[in-house]
């Protein structure tokens, strides 16, 4: 995967306590993306708006809002969250992400 003519904030997005991190990207077209890496643990994330997840590396267990079991989604995986939803996520070893806002 590679991004060309973007701009790239420096500063990273840090959650729980480090254990997650990403970069943001922003495109021309207005369009943002984030970069990000999970280690080890149990998370919880809200949306605004609709995202799309593509892991890139390694694996995380996820569970939807309204879902009463977890998916594993695995290196070349994507799924959708809804807008104004929310998700939990089980990383065992690592998890390499892509996250693109709608």
């Amino acid at each position: 995967m590679e991004f060309k003519n973007v701009t790239i904030i420096k500063k990273a997005n840090v959650y729980f306590d480090g254990k997650v991190t990403s970069r943001t990207v922003l495109f021309p077209d207005g369009t943002k993306k984030t970069l990000g890496f999970m280690l080890p643990g149990d998370y919880e994330f809200s949306t605004a708006g609709e995202e799309l997840m593509e892991v890139i590396g390694g694996e995380m267990d996820i569970m939807q809002k309204d879902q009463t079991e977890y998916k594993t989604y695995k290196e070349g995986e994507s799924f959708v969250v809804p807008e104004n939803s929310s998700f939990k996520i089980i990383v065992k070893t690592f998890a390499d992400y892509c996250c693109s806002y709608q």
